[in-house]
């Protein structure tokens, strides 16, 4: 029996495409998940593992929606091997079940996927020290001007005004008003 597997990392994208493509290839359950690739629990797959016997196969549309990693590709195929079950890739073209060499393909694909998303991660980082170099700085904008940030603290420390009416007068929250007077007292 084929049995299919989709998934999607935001709630907002759509299942369809690879719900279609799983039903042409001739899966006769088809089980999803509406889940980042980084989480480690996806209840779907979980699922679709347990309906697998002996000689089904788990098609998947792309191998990355399998897993996040190599060696999450290669366990996931290993444990369907101690199954007595094999895994296809429709994007890839990879069948583990075929002998005509569906395991030596299956590596290729994981270990190029790995790689791409190396080069991926390198330059996301090289690209973060060069603006880091260039003086910018990540992370959410100051929500008060420096002068509203000090007039905050000001009026935090006079102790005149409780933090919940400081918090009601400039429009932020306990942990803005916190921060900013932690900002104050280190410099």
């Amino acid at each position: 029996m084929l049995i299919g597997y989709a998934r999607v990392s935001k709630g907002e994208q759509n299942l369809d495409l690879q719900h279609d493509a799983l039903s042409a290839a001739g899966c006769e359950r088809i089980f999803d998940d509406r889940a980042s690739g980084a989480r480690t629990e996806w209840p779907g797959l979980a699922r679709a593992l347990e309906q697998i016997r002996d000689s089904d196969t788990l098609v998947v549309w792309r191998l990355d929606r399998l897993g996040r990693s190599l060696r999450d590709l290669i366990s996931r195929a290993e444990e369907l091997k101690e199954m007595g079950a094999g895994l296809k890739s429709l994007q890839e073209s990879i069948d583990t079940t075929s002998s005509g060499g569906g395991q030596l393909v299956f590596h290729l694909f994981g270990s190029l996927a790995e790689f791409e998303r190396d080069l991926i991660r390198e330059r996301t980082q090289a690209g973060l020290k060069a603006a880091r170099a260039r003086g910018r700085r990540g992370g959410r904008k100051k929500a008060l001007t420096a002068g509203q940030r000090a007039h905050a603290v000001e009026l935090y420390r006079s102790r005149e005004h409780t933090v919940a009416e400081i918090c009601g007068l400039m429009g932020i929250s306990r942990a803005t008003l916190y921060a900013y007077v932690g900002e104050f007292s280190d410099g």
